[in-house]
């Protein structure tokens, strides 16, 4: 069973080891960083991880900035792991960018019971595998660059469409609700479909060779939409 990687930046360097030793020893892939910009250069060269822990008092970077430059990538699950409990910024955090938010002093077995709750709720995809998801001889997919190759053109993604593009391909061959897709692309914002819609459109456009008779998205009239192609060996179970 392929392991699920785990991205943690936390200066402090006792903690860090705590997390790491303990993820590790319960069968995580676990890469940690003291500061934002290490951690997204680390993204950009080796791929998204399947979970980021961000602690909010780094040295360079609010953990929250870090979390808004992940997710212009891809929708990247998040648990802030932090010694700030105060509740304004408990619930901006959660609001905006993460699935769960731990208040040090914690338990490591309640840390990883909730990493086990937000995995639980992700399609068991495995983009974490390589920095390019290879979709088919025709497409691949750079989320930490917002970028697509199709046919050998390289084409640019604004974050909104490299989240969309994400959101779908982890949910290839299901059809992923309006409402699903507005609440994880525009968590803290008042979307409505008709938004949605536009984008999409924008998307098929950079993907589709006929964005009329599309390929890889496919419109589920009054429900949502479905990304069709499952990219080889990225499905599976993840430890």
């Amino acid at each position: 069973m392929k392991k699920s990687k785990v991205l943690m930046v936390e200066d402090d360097t006792n903690v860090s080891k705590l997390i790491t030793d303990y993820l590790t020893k319960t069968g995580y892939d676990v890469t940690g960083f003291s500061d934002g910009p290490e951690a997204l250069e680390y993204v950009r060269q080796r791929g998204l991880p399947h979970i980021a822990l961000v602690d909010l008092s780094l040295p360079s970077m609010h953990g929250f900035e870090l979390a808004n430059k992940l997710k212009s990538m891809a929708d990247v699950p998040i648990i802030f792991v932090t010694s700030t409990g105060d509740k304004e910024t408990i619930v901006q955090g959660l609001k905006k960018y993460a699935e769960d938010f731990i208040v040090k002093p914690f338990e490591l077995r309640e840390l990883e019971a909730r990493i086990q709750v937000v995995l639980a709720r992700m399609p068991s995809f495995d983009y974490a595998s390589e920095p390019i998801v290879r979709v088919d001889e025709h497409l691949n997919i750079d989320f930490a660059h917002n970028r697509i190759v199709v046919n050998g053109k390289t084409i640019g993604l604004t974050p909104t469409e490299s989240i969309l593009l994400h959101v779908l391909l982890r949910n290839a061959g299901r059809v992923v609700e309006n409402r699903m897709l507005i609440a994880r692309v525009w968590p803290s914002e008042d979307v409505f479909e008709d938004t949605l819609r536009v984008h999409m459109h924008r998307l098929r456009r950079k993907l589709e060779s006929d964005s009329h008779h599309p390929h890889y998205i496919r419109t589920e009239r009054g429900v949502g939409y479905m990304f069709t192609q499952r990219p080889p060996d990225l499905f599976g179970d993840r430890a």
